[in-house]
């Protein structure tokens, strides 16, 4: 490789006096038009490298012409649509559950303009926007009171966070779990300051497992539902309402991660059965956590 070659590669500067990049800072910020500059330059620098020959086309032209590819991709949607050939119905790493065309065209109308995000109609003051959704979730779920956040993970951490930070939370063996998304829940219950007790075995736990476990430094009973896998065989687990009736006999709460958050009995369109949010707040638990964006 001539030392020439590389000297010869026209410098950033002297590109963003040309009339061409000056057309491209009127429709991109000045930072990215550098930014991409120097990008293009770089990879030029690495392709005589590598080739070791000054076949490498260094002029202003080509380098203008692949700055302006460049800044055509940067300028695309990254999300594409496509075709969901796996068999897995709920792709977490496809957008999960489509929205309806129902959906759409709510969300569309509503966002084509001004709303009532988080003031009140009736009194013109301000509101929380959590309570246009509360309102629903309570209704179908037949709990005392509901909050969205960004994802079921952030809704364990801060339930975590907020109840157990620097005390005990007991947990199943067999539901240390992890989720697509490295969603560990170790790692979650080790972020958020609770102090993970695990009881029973990978594959049979009883609740006078969860009874030993308990002291007077345990803020919280965590049970986790297994979404993506079963264990199965030589196998015991209470049920969550018996768990929930011990655990009041300590006054002791029960958070459970129920995953997918179903909303009816899947099984009477022939799916397999899934724990119903309802069910679960029938049973007695007293934190629920799910996700809103594949069943729901």
């Amino acid at each position: 490789m001539d030392k020439k070659d590389l000297r010869n590669i026209p410098s950033v500067s002297s590109l963003l006096e040309t009339p061409e990049i000056s057309e491209f800072c009127s429709s991109y910020p000045r930072s990215l038009v550098v930014s991409t500059i120097r990008e293009v330059l770089d990879k030029l620098r690495e392709a005589i490298g590598r080739s070791g020959t000054s076949d490498t086309d260094i002029s202003p032209p080509a380098i203008l012409s692949l700055v302006k590819e460049r800044l055509l991709e940067r300028g695309k949607v990254p999300i594409r649509r496509v075709i969901n050939a796996t068999g897995v119905l709920v792709h977490t790493g496809l957008g999960r559950a489509p929205l309806a065309s129902e959906a759409l065209e709510a969300v569309k109308d509503i966002a084509e303009g001004y709303c009532s995000l988080e003031v009140d109609l009736l009194t013109g003051k301000r509101s929380s926007r959590g309570d246009h959704v509360e309102s629903l979730a309570v209704a179908l779920t037949g709990a005392e009171a509901a909050m969205v956040v960004n994802n079921n993970a952030a809704a364990v951490l801060l339930a975590l966070d907020t109840l157990a930070r620097g005390k005990e939370v007991i947990i199943s063996r067999s539901q240390l779990v992890e989720i697509g998304g490295s969603f560990r829940m170790p790692e979650v219950m080790a972020k958020s300051g609770a102090i993970m007790v695990e009881v029973g075995t990978t594959n049979r736990t009883y609740i006078s497992d969860y009874r030993k476990a308990i002291t007077l430094n345990t803020a919280l009973i965590l049970k986790v539902h297994s979404s993506n896998f079963r264990i199965i065989g030589f196998t015991a687990s209470p049920e969550l309402e018996e768990l929930a009736r011990m655990a009041r006999v300590f006054e002791i709460p029960v958070m459970y991660d129920v995953g997918s958050g179903a909303l009816f009995n899947l099984e009477t369109y022939g799916l397999p059965y899934e724990p119903t949010v309802e069910e679960s707040v029938r049973a007695g638990t007293d934190i629920i956590t799910f996700s809103t964006d594949k069943l729901l």
